[in-house]
């Protein structure tokens, strides 16, 4: 498994994560929150001879999916997001994409992701966990066999996402965190949000 770690500065938010997950044989790739900065994004694809499988959305907020029409229109790739959230990338109000400042961003994903549903490219398997609280369909996702984890929003290092923003709810991020997060093998890598700081 290859696996890239792209930061992007993203509005006013500040800088986020977007990370790049390439099955080493077929070339089969992930793009995961694809905030903004194609340029960028697709640079690393390139040199990485990608085939684009999936785009996938940890959530529907503003800085997760600003460069997804773009990263879409020049490599492709099927647009998930768990079914809870998806109504959110068809709503400004919901993604907040004009209060962090890109401007009112919709999109159409191509699938709805549900809790334990399996997506696969090449030989990888990534299980999707839903792990509300930051949002109502906020997900996290796990690949057992390299015990890696990206857990969006849901936790940050040292902390874990806001909760004071539409459909974000306190109780459901701390149950996510110790009943689902916290309950994965204590070798499990987490590639977070970059800071605590931020939504």
């Amino acid at each position: 498994m290859i696996l890239k770690r792209i930061k992007i500065n993203v509005g006013n938010v500040g800088e986020t994560n977007c990370y790049i997950v390439q099955d080493e044989k077929t070339k089969e790739t992930m793009v995961i929150d694809p905030g903004g900065d194609i340029g960028k994004i697709g640079e690393m694809l390139n040199t990485l001879h990608a085939k684009v499988k999936y785009i996938l959305l940890t959530h529907c907020h503003g800085d997760h999916i600003g460069g997804v029409k773009e990263l879409k229109e020049k490599f492709g790739g099927k647009v998930l997001i768990h079914i809870e959230d998806e109504p959110g990338l068809k709503n400004p109000l919901i993604n907040l994409s004009s209060y962090i400042g890109i401007g009112e961003v919709t999109i159409e994903a191509d699938s709805r992701l549900n809790d334990n549903d399996l997506i696969h490219i090449g030989d990888l398997e990534f299980k999707i966990i839903h792990t509300p609280g930051h949002t109502k369909g906020g997900i996290s996702v796990y690949q057992e066999n390299e015990k890696i984890l990206f857990s969006g929003d849901t936790m940050f290092r040292g902390s874990w996402g806001r909760t004071d923003l539409p459909t974000g709810n306190f109780e459901e991020i701390i149950e996510s965190i110790t009943e689902k997060l916290m309950k994965l093998p204590e070798s499990v890598i987490v590639y977070p949000r970059p800071s605590e700081n931020q939504q």
